[in-house]
């Protein structure tokens, strides 16, 4: 992902067309402008259906339930977010501790965007009956990924136990992601990226 990446800011829908592929893309791209602004409770199927420029029935059709409309935003925004933030840490040549030392960098990046309205897997959780499992899960199915990729760098980089680095620094990704969300200031990820540099600090040590 480049500067310029924006996971939110997608293309507005056209003229209402067939139930094909294309309204279907529409309709998750509207979906996905709607869910992540105003959350998903807040946003109805007759909003999201008016933004893509399609008929409710389009909507059902392709989906069958606005529960399912949310999975599959989920689904492509985590996609979207993975491919681009773990593409940043591996980059380019770099040793394996260079690259954990990236992660709150980058994670700047995605706070500046004007189109940074937090972390929707955090959000749709929080928006959801806490006794239904069925948000958390897909939440911890892309925290996994997340967490699996960094425990790898660790574990490269030499550290006892990467699996327990690699939580940390995710305990760390989303508390800025929450302050960020909350104060509206991008430098949260600084100070976050100061407390992982004295995680790392061992890993350097070891490394010179």
């Amino acid at each position: 992902m480049t500067a310029s990446f924006n996971p939110h800011t997608l293309a507005k829908g056209a003229k209402p067309e067939a139930p094909d592929a294309s309204a279907r893309d529409r309709l998750i791209d509207a979906a996905t402008r709607l869910f992540c602004r105003h959350g998903v409770n807040a946003v109805g199927v007759d909003a999201v259906v008016a933004e893509a420029g399609t008929a409710k029935a389009t909507l059902y059709k392709a989906f069958g339930s606005k529960e399912r409309l949310v999975e599959a935003v989920l689904e492509r925004e985590g996609k979207a977010w993975r491919d681009w933030f773990l593409g940043e840490l591996m980059t380019g040549e770099a040793t394996p501790v260079a690259r954990l030392k990236r992660i709150f960098p980058v994670l700047r990046q995605w706070f500046c965007d004007d189109a940074f309205f937090g972390c929707p897997f955090i959000n749709a959780v929080a928006e959801t009956d806490k006794r239904d499992d069925r948000m958390r899960q897909i939440a911890l199915a892309h925290k996994k990924v997340v967490l699996e990729a960094i425990g790898r760098l660790a574990g490269e980089a030499g550290a006892r136990d990467p699996g327990g680095l690699a939580h940390q620094l995710g305990l760390l990704i989303d508390g800025a992601i929450v302050a960020a969300m909350i104060t509206k200031d991008a430098n949260v990820a600084l100070l976050a990226g100061e407390t992982a540099d004295a995680l790392l600090r061992p890993l350097v040590a070891e490394a010179a």
